[in-house]
């Protein structure tokens, strides 16, 4: 078993079984079959992928509520991470995973199909009109993100799926510095706190951070709007 997956988890006091660790090496089985159809990593080495993918995305465990009850959202979640090995990692909490590019929904479909992750699905829809579904809207205990816009979008897009007392994750780089202090404007508005960053610890990667942002008032029915208004204009 993958020793760095082992000590990841375990910051969250999450034991992983050896069928976990196969559906993880399975997941990347599945990912790296259709790259080759299509754009979803860039990572072409197989063990730099075991910590840039499932060990990334397991450097979230620790910031999610303790089970038994979750559940998140994995906005623009292109090839899966860390939705999928999220789900695989907590079989007790159940995910959406919005991914508005249907080649890659269709990819994660299948992927749910084949690993047999009941607690996971799919939709294909843009994140601004999912966050005004009252099937998802303030629905969520987490919104999680990764490699998908900067912050102040990101907290337009995610906070309005996120209930009060909920969080927003940001999986971040060396650029997080710099988006802080610009999307204050959108996390007041959107319902957002003061946003803590925390460190990541990983093997082989420089400056990675969770941004944590806490959903302490409801997000007013405007947000996020449409894409024809916002017209890549950021709050």
């Amino acid at each position: 078993m993958n020793a760095l997956w082992i000590q990841l988890a375990a910051r969250a006091n999450i034991p992983l079984s050896q069928q976990q660790h196969d559906l993880f090496n399975r997941y990347l089985d599945l990912l790296y079959a259709a790259n080759e159809r299509m754009n979803l990593t860039r990572i072409t080495d197989r063990e730099s992928a075991e910590i840039a993918h499932i060990g990334d995305a397991l450097t979230v465990l620790p910031y999610l509520p303790a089970p038994p009850r979750l559940r998140l959202a994995d906005v623009g979640s292109g090839g899966g991470v860390p939705g999928i090995p999220l789900a695989i990692a907590r079989p007790d909490a159940h995910l959406v995973l919005i991914e508005s590019t249907r080649k890659k929904a269709r990819f994660l479909g299948g992927c749910i199909q084949t690993l047999n992750l009941p607690n996971v699905t799919v939709t294909d829809q843009r994140v601004e009109d999912v966050a005004h579904d009252p099937k998802y809207r303030e629905t969520f205990d987490i919104g999680v993100c990764r490699a998908v816009a900067t912050l102040d979008w990101l907290c337009e897009w995610c906070l309005p799926l996120v209930k009060r007392g909920g969080k927003l994750l940001a999986m971040k780089g060396a650029k997080a510095a710099e988006e802080v202090p610009l999307a204050e404007h959108a996390i007041a508005l959107v319902g957002g706190s003061s946003p803590d960053v925390h460190p990541v610890d990983l093997p082989g990667t420089h400056s990675h951070v969770i941004v944590e942002i806490t959903k302490t008032r409801k997000t007013p029915k405007t947000y996020p709007r449409p894409a024809s208004v916002a017209k890549g204009k950021s709050l």
